[in-house]
């Protein structure tokens, strides 16, 4: 556990929410962890439509804060020590790299 199962790489400005469900796609869960940048309404329905536990912190601005399991929220420390990990390579990290395919394939062998 802690290793990903799927990458999709998209351009740098673009907010990685965009490829949220892509990702998501073909695989079956009981439940998805994120951290608040993925609280937004059509990622959340999208998941309740899929009968998953939602396990994303509300923005503060959100006008009716969720209720999530702190407990299974402590478990997404497994994503971040991944890219952490990712990141300790320099070539990775600075993206060297001028095509996605050859990214990629250094983010596969990372």
């Amino acid at each position: 556990m802690g290793n990903p199962l799927r990458i999709i790489l998209s351009v740098g400005q673009r907010s990685d929410i965009t490829q949220a469900e892509a990702l998501l796609a073909d695989y079956e869960t009981n439940a998805v962890l994120a951290d608040r940048g993925y609280d937004a309404d059509s990622l959340i329905a999208y998941l309740h439509g899929l009968d998953t536990e939602v396990v994303i912190p509300a923005k503060k601005n959100r006008l009716e804060p969720r209720v999530i399991d702190g407990n299974l929220y402590k478990d997404r420390n497994k994503v971040e020590c991944y890219f952490n990990k990712l990141k300790q390579y320099r070539r990775v990290a600075t993206r060297y790299e001028k095509t996605a395919v050859s990214f990629a394939g250094f983010v596969y062998l990372a």
